[in-house]
């Protein structure tokens, strides 16, 4: 931010007032009168309480020196005002960053959204800005890719470009590679990836939960996953979140409920019937 503005900014010492003793004593000074003079005062805005202090302020700076000649408003356009520069174009944006390392999906994630990057960066460790409005990414110093920063934990902000072509994923990795390794645990697994990968509207943007849905079989065994997977479809369930739970609950291994249609009462007190608004 210094920089941005064209400043230096010296830190104080820590718990040494002395190492800035003139803002100690500006402070001290807005205290006794500026603060005190309004401390029995209430206000109601904050409008209000501005206009306030800027007319007590405007006092104070008018106000002689006791020991200098002048006061505080002719001391700054003397001294101050000629040395300010012009405030830049843009005002100062605040951003942080993080690494991030891409996916096979050549997505990375910021706050549970996912950004696509180009594809050839696949495994790569980037740099990532991060604003309120923007979310860049860089690799070795140079932006790979540029955002507007979305808030939508669990979704996707896709470049077309950033894809392979044809839609196929580098490194070997397609939807077809995945169903057959879900095939090899059970149907049920097979049509649930399936079913994941159908509800993107880019396959790709489903391998990320694909691949941590089928790497539990590795914690929990192909046959508990294939039964966890068989309760989430008759569930309508398909998410990474609900299988795992299913399996840390130890669900997969209670027999499935046959849901059975409710028949409506033919005679309810909170049933109306065509009558009512007639």
């Amino acid at each position: 931010m210094a920089t941005h503005y064209g400043v230096a900014v010296l830190p104080a010492r820590v718990r040494r007032p002395r190492d800035k003793a003139k803002v100690e004593a500006g402070v001290l000074v807005v205290e006794r009168w500026i603060l005190a003079a309004l401390r029995h005062r209430t206000f109601f805005s904050l409008a209000e309480l501005n206009a306030a202090i800027r007319e007590l302020l405007e006092k104070l700076n008018r106000r002689p020196f006791k020991k200098l000649p002048g006061t505080r408003r002719e001391h700054f356009e003397q001294l101050d005002k000629p040395a300010l520069q012009p405030l830049p174009a843009e005002p100062y944006v605040y951003a942080e960053w993080k690494k991030a390392r891409v996916h096979i999906d050549y997505h990375v994630a910021v706050d549970g959204h996912y950004y696509s990057v180009p594809h050839a960066l696949i495994k790569k460790q980037l740099d990532v800005r991060i604003t309120k409005n923007t979310i860049e990414c860089f690799h070795r110093g140079s932006r790979v890719a540029s955002h507007r920063r979305a808030y939508q934990k669990g979704r996707h902000t896709t470049v077309p470009a950033h894809m392979p072509e044809a839609h196929r994923q580098a490194g070997d990795w397609s939807p077809e590679r995945l169903a057959n390794w879900a095939a090899n645990t059970g149907p049920a697994t097979e049509k649930l990836i399936l079913t994941v990968l159908a509800a993107r509207k880019h396959p790709q943007q489903a391998y990320r939960s694909c691949l941590g849905i089928l790497r539990l079989g590795k914690a929990y065994g192909d046959d508990r996953l294939e039964a966890a997977c068989r309760r989430a479809l008759s569930l309508g369930s398909h998410s990474y979140k609900s299988i795992e739970s299913i399996l840390r609950h130890r669900l997969d291994g209670q027999p499935l409920a046959e849901q059975k249609e409710l028949a409506l009462p033919e005679d309810h007190d909170n049933l109306r019937g065509p009558s009512y608004y007639h």
